[in-house]
């Protein structure tokens, strides 16, 4: 076997945040950070990692397939034709978005980038942002599982290491917390959205819906219905324009690994013992004090205990 290459086991550091060196650098971040091409039309599309080639993430994929189909009205012709990180470019990897010539508007970009070196010229335009939050105990579950198959990052070692180095921020793009905590300062704002990945869990289609307003670009009923039933995870997972298949093992091993999981909310369940579970609550009550309500804090299972033992799948956690 062909070793990952060192240099993509290091992290670049940018105002702190320790970003996977091979997909990014400092002049790629700083680019991103500092361009003055932005549109009024642009879409940006801002996640935390898995919420995550370029700290891929099923919930950007996700909402990228849906943007994508809601600006072609509801036809599947590009989501099957144009390989997904075509169609919505990373803004801060190296030959990232804003390097990419002759790009027709409406732009759709992501972004897993924190606010406080987001692309600046952003915040005097009327381009749009779209957050999508997801529970960051589920988070931590789908980073583990990705960077196991992710060539461009070390190893993330045993469970409850990774799982002490989440809470601390001391992962790729640095703390959840603060991400999220971050871009919900933009709340309120008209070119901003924040929606979450279990919201579209629960209602895809009034999700869906939502999006149009937001973006401005209302659907009929049968263009809605084809933006629904081609962004369901089954369609995605089978879409090899958007499950990743195409990447080379290098950055993406599907031998260690599907890309796309399992599409479910509260998985996390099924891998956090009690302890790890306990000791997550505390770092979450404390970093989220007084943030407003999110659909994970209503769990409706939220009894549901997570595993007594360590689970045999992944040693404690995953």
């Amino acid at each position: 076997l062909t070793p990952v290459i060192p240099a993509l086991w290091e992290a670049e550091k940018c105002a702190g945040n320790p970003f996977p060196s091979g997909l990014y650098s400092p002049e790629s971040i700083s680019l991103a950070e500092n361009t003055q091409d932005v549109r009024d039309d642009d879409i940006f599309i801002i996640t935390y990692p898995k919420s995550v080639p370029a700290g891929l993430g099923r919930g950007t994929t996700w909402m990228i397939e849906i943007i994508c189909l809601i600006l072609k009205d509801g036809d599947p012709s590009w989501i099957r034709s144009v390989p997904i990180w075509e169609r919505a470019p990373w803004c801060e990897t190296i030959l990232g978005a804003f390097s990419l010539p002759d790009q027709h508007s409406p732009r759709l970009m992501s972004s897993h980038l924190p606010i406080q070196i987001f692309t600046k010229a952003f915040f005097s335009s009327k381009a749009k942002v779209i957050y999508m939050g997801r529970n960051p105990r589920d988070v931590v579950v789908s980073l583990y599982h990705y960077s196991k198959i992710a060539g461009q990052l070390k190893d993330p070692g045993t469970p409850n290491q990774f799982l002490r180095d989440f809470l601390k921020g001391e992962v790729q793009f640095g703390s959840w917390f603060d991400h999220i905590k971050g871009w919900l300062r933009m709340q309120g704002k008209d070119n901003f959205l924040f929606i979450t990945y279990e919201e579209l869990q629960q209602d895809l289609q009034g999700s869906v819906q939502r999006i149009c307003e937001f973006l401005g670009h209302p659907l009929g009923e049968e263009a809605l219905g084809s933006v629904v039933a081609h962004s369901t995870f089954s369609a995605m997972k089978a879409n090899t324009m958007s499950n990743y298949t195409l990447l080379p093992p290098s950055l993406l091993d599907h031998r260690r690994g599907a890309f796309l999981r399992k599409g479910v909310c509260g998985d996390w369940k099924n891998h956090f013992t009690v302890a790890q579970s306990e000791a997550f609550d505390r770092v979450y009550r404390k970093q989220m004090q007084g943030m407003p309500t999110f659909p994970w804090d209503e769990d409706p299972e939220e009894d549901a205990s997570p595993a007594p033992e360590p689970s045999p799948k992944c040693s404690t956690h995953s």
